[in-house]
């Protein structure tokens, strides 16, 4: 359990999924950069938060920028949109007949990514969700802008003990105040922090091998 003025943003993991040096930078340097695709996926966030908190469509209830937060994991974040369907077996609700099963829908720029940085994301609110309804969520949605359509994602035990593991050592580097060193790859190249990060110093010679090749070069 986390004491809340411990808590790391829940949108963090998805940064350190896609890179841990990435993640450091901006949650612990507190350095930023916009590009094309952080740009384009804030607007479709904005959107996704606009038009009200609640709407109410049949069985169907869809809350907007929903705040969440967990102690088990030590995070809090927003939820873009929660769908809570009227089911027997779900939770009440403060103001609304029947009972609800809710259903988180994260909002992405662009295509599905190579790793699996946003379902750890989605599934991190599912465990938030979790604990703040006392309920169990078994999937979720994530939107893709470009192509326009939901992808089903199942929260399986693999899933959930690969964010556990993941937020263990976000807390970890966080306490530290420490930024991994990573090895360059493609992915570099779409990265937001390049310019700032300098990924190809990344295969520089280390300075403690530097030195030690100088004091040789000098004997």
């Amino acid at each position: 359990m986390y004491a809340e003025e411990d808590y790391l943003m829940l949108s963090g993991i998805q940064h350190f999924a896609f890179c841990a040096r990435q993640w450091a930078m901006i949650h612990i340097e507190q350095q930023w950069a916009e590009n094309y695709r952080t740009t384009a996926g804030e607007l479709m966030h904005k959107k996704a938060h606009d038009g009200g908190s609640f709407e109410k469509r049949g069985n169907l209830l869809i809350v907007r920028g929903m705040r969440i937060s967990s102690h088990q994991l030590g995070l809090s974040g927003q939820c873009d949109v929660v769908e809570f369907h009227q089911d027997e077996n779900g939770v009440s609700l403060f103001g609304y007949d029947g009972t609800w099963t809710p259903v988180p829908v994260e909002y992405k720029h662009g295509i599905p990514k190579e790793n699996n940085a946003d379902e750890l994301q989605l599934c991190a609110q599912a465990i938030c969700l979790e604990e703040m309804l006392q309920t169990d969520i078994l999937s979720g949605y994530l939107y893709y802008g470009e192509r326009r359509h939901r992808s089903y994602v199942e929260f399986t035990d693999s899933l959930r003990n690969e964010v556990k593991k993941a937020v263990k050592e976000m807390h970890e580097l966080f306490q530290r105040g420490y930024t991994p060193n990573v090895r360059p790859s493609k992915q570099c190249r779409a990265c937001s922090l390049k310019d700032l990060c300098v990924p190809k110093l990344q295969k520089g010679m280390k300075v403690r091998a530097y030195i030690e090749q100088s004091i040789k070069a000098n004997d």
